[in-house]
């Protein structure tokens, strides 16, 4: 690999061989994707995520035969339909994979412009590929000694951050010679953060003929007893985002609503839905909404498929009349900016 240099350690005898120099790594990490939307590729990747305990917790006894008979045998093709829709044909990937790399360079960009060739950044993915471990093993090749693990996930949870550290874990378990690792907080009340999605709505507003009556914040939905019962912060973090957002924006409390979206089961999750809530304000008569999903930090199949197509159609089908979906941060100046002052927050101590 071009970046590795390698070199004699100091004090080492003339025979001794060289290895590489010491660089500290900084490894993304997002949920993932498919690496196809037919049918295998599809349930290699389904089966991979569905069958994380973190993400579903029930006993592998009474799980594992649905999943392997009932779930995988239908899902694959409904999901790649879906997949289908979104997908990067240009570049043969999902949207989520082209916007992470766009992530992992410009965080590149910015710690060459700091820390020149002491800093390599990369990205992985929990589900599917490019893997943790390969990633890992990767990074540790080309000398880095030292890797603060990124989860791109602002509000912390166990199905999303924790499963992520997880498989970082994992992968370490691997490796003989184990660099130092740390891993990034949560950033989901980061006054950068926020100020991100404020100017993302700001813009948003100001490119459209008339001002939704609502602006629906929409994140992803966890079983409701991972807060009542085991005391997943999700919930409570995502309330404060939406809550330091509507105060950087300056508007009333009916101006700005919590949702939750992609249910998955029977059991009861966070409320309120967001397919549900949306009809019931077109109902209501507020037939111009807005929506943001702050729980992304890069559009996926939840937000280019999920919100624009399905809770989109609910709003419609109640009386809705105008539905806007503003994209994710993604790859956006400010949000290539507050991820890497993150990373320079928690490099503190690691680099000059």
């Amino acid at each position: 690999m071009k970046d590795i240099v390698e070199k004699r350690p100091e004090h080492a005898p003339a025979d001794h061989p060289k290895i590489a120099q010491d660089k500290v790594g900084v490894l993304l990490a997002n949920l993932g994707t498919p690496d196809g939307y037919d049918y295998w590729s599809m349930r290699r990747y389904l089966n991979e995520f569905l069958s994380d305990q973190r993400v579903i917790d029930y006993p592998k006894w009474k799980w594992q035969p649905i999943l392997q008979g009932i779930v995988l045998s239908k899902r694959p093709f409904s999901s790649g339909a879906a997949y289908r829709s979104i997908w990067n044909e240009e570049a043969g990937e999902s949207p989520l994979a082209t916007i992470t790399k766009a992530q992992t360079a410009g965080i590149s960009q910015k710690m060459q412009a700091r820390y020149g060739d002491d800093v390599i950044v990369d990205y992985c993915m929990r589900y599917g590929n490019p893997s943790t471990k390969s990633v890992l093993r990767g990074m540790v090749a080309r000398g880095c000694r030292k890797i603060l693990f990124f989860p791109l996930y602002p509000q912390y949870a166990g199905a999303t951050t924790a499963t992520a550290n997880d498989q970082l874990f994992r992968a370490l378990m691997a490796e003989k010679w184990q660099p130092a690792v740390r891993t990034v907080p949560p950033y989901f009340d980061h006054p950068d953060y926020i100020d991100a999605l404020a100017q993302t709505v700001e813009r948003g507003y100001a490119a459209l003929d008339q001002k939704p009556d609502v602006l629906v914040a929409s994140y992803h939905g966890l079983p409701l007893r991972y807060l009542t019962e085991e005391g997943d912060p999700y919930h409570c973090q995502c309330r404060k985002t939406t809550r330091l957002l509507r105060e950087r924006l300056g508007w009333s409390a009916d101006e700005l609503v919590t949702t939750f979206q992609s249910r998955f089961g029977p059991e009861e999750w966070l409320q309120p839905y967001t397919v549900e809530e949306v009809a019931r304000l077109a109902e209501a008569g507020k037939k111009r909404i807005a929506v943001i999903a702050p729980a992304f930090s890069a559009d996926c199949i939840e937000t280019l498929e999920e919100i624009n197509e399905e809770i989109r159609e609910s709003f419609e089908e109640a009386g809705g009349e105008s539905f806007t979906y503003f994209p994710c941060l993604n790859d956006d100046a400010a949000h290539i900016d507050v991820l890497s002052t993150v990373i320079e927050t928690e490099l503190q101590g690691w680099l000059k």
